[in-house]
């Protein structure tokens, strides 16, 4: 059941890229993308960042977690750090403190700088996009597949059972999501995965890091937190699509109710199914460095982790906190413009509306 509804639920973007969707689809897809700048934009984001997050070990100039406290706070290429330096000379027999301001530059070696321990920040934002972006697309299908469950049944069966499930769904909208989240982590503990580098593995940069750091329960906390958009839309899905001829006729011939849900309703459930797990990527990004921020991740290698590393030298060495914040920025405002290229060309009927949880 599990591997039909996230199949179902995925299917069209392996169908898309296989060419095995509908010509009409293709060419809304394909018109919506010639016609719209910001999608152009907001492709060209998102493709960046997942290639930068599958290559980190051959993009990557240096370690991310190497130290190298003789290079620490060293500022991005185009700007320098100016910093006071203290020292005693004898004067009159006497010995003085002299505090003397010098400018320290910047070194091409790490081009968005260091950070306080001597880390590149330039590999740091580049291995955390790994993070951010695998905890936003696993943490989404845990969400898709608990949401869409629960609200296709709901919408199909209603009654007692979608009173029950819906008031469930009520219940989790009524926290706050990053308390929430911050909750279930407490209870849960932070676990991580670690999973191995296959570039690394296979010797292509034997230098980098073998593995890298999954916050497992950080994906599982994220999922459970935003279930209920999922339930939302597909309940409202389930209704409309309920009472239609095709599933009465599916009754009619003796369909039970799991095929009736998997083969009818579900499918033509997806689109605004599909637009919404793009925009709850994003949200999952920002959720997830909030935690890291918070310290709850479980790894170092993330945006939000670097991010509260750098916030204790914001007025001396503001790029700590900068870079991986940028990151951040230009990551989500890709996927939310991808997300708005597909509700526009799979759904035109609501085009120009705001949409999103």
């Amino acid at each position: 059941m599990i591997w039909e509804l996230l199949s179902t639920i995925f299917g069209p973007v392996w169908k898309l890229l296989r060419g095995g969707v509908s010509p009409r689809t293709v060419r809304n897809l394909r018109k919506e993308f010639r016609n719209s700048l910001l999608a152009k934009i907001g492709v060209a984001l998102v493709v960046a960042a997942i290639l930068v997050a599958a290559f980190a070990p051959l993009l990557a100039p240096h370690d991310p977690t190497n130290q190298n406290l003789d290079k620490s706070n060293l500022p991005p290429i185009g700007f320098s750090k100016e910093t006071t330096e203290t020292s005693s000379e004898m004067v009159n027999g006497s010995i003085e403190v002299v505090n003397e301001t010098v400018f320290v530059e910047a070194d091409p070696a790490h081009p968005l700088g260091t950070d306080s321990l001597g880390r590149d920040m330039l590999s740091r934002v580049i291995y955390g996009a790994r993070t951010s972006l695998l905890v936003g697309l696993f943490g989404t299908a845990i969400a898709a597949i608990a949401g869409v469950t629960v609200g296709l049944v709901a919408g199909y069966y209603g009654g007692k059972v979608d009173d029950a499930l819906m008031r469930s769904a009520d219940v989790m909208l009524a926290f706050p999501s990053l308390v929430l989240a911050v909750a279930l982590v407490g209870l849960f503990g932070k676990a991580a995965v670690r999973v191995p580098d296959p570039l690394v593995a296979i010797g292509i940069e034997p230098g980098m890091p073998a593995s890298f750091a999954l916050p497992g329960t950080v994906i599982l906390v994220v999922g459970l937190v935003n279930w209920v958009w999922f339930a939302r839309v597909a309940r409202g899905e389930a209704l409309s699509i309920e009472g239609e001829e095709y599933v009465k006729a599916a009754r009619s011939v003796g369909a039970d109710d799991g095929f009736i849900l998997r083969k009818h309703v579900l499918p033509n459930s997806v689109t605004p199914i599909l637009v919404l797990a793009t925009i709850q990527i994003a949200a999952i990004i920002l959720l997830e460095s909030a935690l890291s921020f918070l310290g709850f991740s479980g790894t170092t290698l993330s945006w939000g982790f670097d991010i509260a590393q750098g916030r204790g030298y914001l007025a001396s060495s503001w790029w700590i906190s900068t870079v991986p914040g940028v990151a951040i920025v230009l990551t989500v405002i890709g996927i939310n413009l991808v997300g708005d290229w597909l509700r526009d060309a799979l759904d035109p009927g609501i085009e120009g509306e705001g949409g999103g949880p």
